[in-house]
């Protein structure tokens, strides 16, 4: 079997088969996670409880479960029994949830192999993954999959990187903004941010619950698709006849775009109408606009009460100030400190203002007008997706600076919008840039509740894109 180009649908039916062992995919994955330690991908290497799984699985296994097996990765701000959940900050580095989280039940009774727990943003709260609170290379932040210089994007960080780095075929992140479709798209791996509410939130560090999900991230589309079947339950699908598929390009997207980013989205474009896909110019008036006034006064301000109820529930009696306290990432400590503890939130000025009619307005009046303004975008224009570059640029160096506002603000303004409004969004991988040689993907959100709908594009797009070649790494 090549490591390198094995998907989870393979592997699951290899190991159905019989093909392969468990024991035998599970030692190459943790080898390989142990060969590319400078990473920073895991938090957590769970090298016994995997073995033992595993063999549990090749002496008594079941061999019809749809991830019979199969060693996967879940970020560490999603509770697994018995290994330490940190949300990736010191306070709760010692934290260890006696349940797994809905979410990683499910997968697990679908018979999948927990390998570890992955690095990620510090509480989820950036896209950069450069997170000084834990290592374990040389140098601090989760490092690209393609080049160990640059950000692996977060704040699904080390999912992304540990799926990119070919260590595994697939895992979980979780999703407030863009954080499993930039990770995903920076490394050049697919995922999911489904339909807020389609999956089970419990159990998992939040931000925002307007705003959170958990969500897929893989080697392809079908192994997305897999891992959302497994966790919403429904039939296997079929890639979908792209010549029925109708998807719209705003302009006000494909702004602030790189070189490779814009060559390689009008040439994903391109091989799309090719394939007999629709494509269509819309407008989307005020989008950027009514994102702004949703995007950090619910974040931010959701941000204290969701934190302070997961604390009660962890039953480790951390107050959120306890947390903040030790936060160790200068640009996150920031945000507790000078914005989420005092409920303040920036005015245009630059003075702090109270949080709460803010917050108010944000969710009783603008995120009811974007969700009305994307409602009317898909219906109006008889639309399957809107189409867009995932982040507008590739992979930027790791290092404190590119944890700034400035490049928050930049990785997430195509991704943010969706998230506000609620709806799903798959992120496939396009290519590598042509002078970057570095990830670029491809966004496609639809309608609210047209998750399947999403995933079986995405599928029939895995053969049109096709899988990236491997980056080279360390093999074990």
């Amino acid at each position: 079997m090549d490591f390198d180009q094995l998907t989870l649908t393979e592997a699951a039916a290899g190991l159905s088969a019989g093909t392969i062992t468990s024991t035998a995919l599970t030692r190459e994955a943790l080898a390989r996670a142990k060969a590319n330690a400078e990473l920073n991908a895991f938090v957590t290497l769970d090298e016994a409880g995997a073995l033992k799984a595993a063999a549990a699985f090749d002496a008594t296994g079941d061999k019809t479960k749809p991830l019979g097996g199969v060693p996967i990765v879940i970020k560490d701000n999603i509770e697994v029994a018995g290994l330490p959940c940190s949300a990736g900050t010191p306070a709760l580095k010692d934290y260890i949830p006696k349940a797994d989280a809905p979410v990683v039940a499910k997968l697990r009774a679908a018979g999948a192999v927990i390998i570890g727990k992955t690095s990620m943003h510090e509480l989820a709260f950036g896209i950069s993954g450069y997170n000084t609170a834990f290592k374990s290379g040389a140098e601090y932040g989760v490092r690209n999959a393609y080049d160990r210089a640059l950000i692996a994007g977060g704040s699904s960080s080390g999912t992304g990187a540990a799926i990119g780095a070919r260590i595994v075929a697939g895992g979980l992140g979780t999703d407030t903004g863009g954080s499993v479709r930039v990770p995903a798209a920076l490394n050049g791996c697919a995922s999911l941010r489904p339909t807020v509410g389609r999956y089970p939130q419990e159990g998992i560090a939040p931000i925002s619950h307007t705003r959170d999900t958990a969500g897929p991230m893989a080697a392809t589309m079908a192994d997305v698709a897999l891992l959302d079947r497994v966790i919403a339950g429904g039939d296997a699908l079929a890639p979908a006849d792209l010549r029925q598929v109708r998807v719209g390009i705003v302009k006000s997207m494909l702004v602030n775009l790189d070189a490779d980013t814009e060559a390689a989205f009008q040439a994903a474009v391109a091989k799309m109408k090719a394939q007999g896909v629709t494509v269509i110019e819309i407008e989307m008036p005020r989008l950027a606009e009514l994102d702004g006034q949703a995007s950090f006064p619910i974040a931010l301000y959701e941000a204290h009460d969701d934190l302070v109820a997961y604390l009660k529930h962890t039953g480790t009696g951390l107050t959120i100030e306890a947390v903040a306290e030790k936060i160790a990432s200068a640009d996150v400590k920031g945000t507790y400190d000078g914005l989420v503890i005092p409920r303040k939130l920036p005015a245009p000025d630059s003075s702090l203002v109270d949080a709460k009619p803010i917050y108010d307005a944000a969710i009783k009046t603008v995120r009811p007008a974007l969700q009305a303004l994307y409602a009317r975008s898909f219906a109006d224009n008889r639309l399957d997706a809107i189409a867009f570059p995932t982040t507008p640029r590739v992979a930027i160096p790791s290092d404190p600076e590119s944890s700034s506002l400035e490049n928050f603000g930049l990785f997430i303004q195509n991704t943010d919008p969706g998230s506000n409004a609620g709806i799903p969004g798959i992120q496939i991988p396009i290519a590598l840039g042509a002078s970057s040689r570095l990830p670029i993907g491809l966004e496609l959100d639809g309608p609210a509740g047209s998750d399947r709908r999403l995933l079986a594009i995405g599928m029939a797009l895995d053969g049109v894109f096709g899988r990236l070649p491997p980056p080279r790494l360390m093999r074990s």
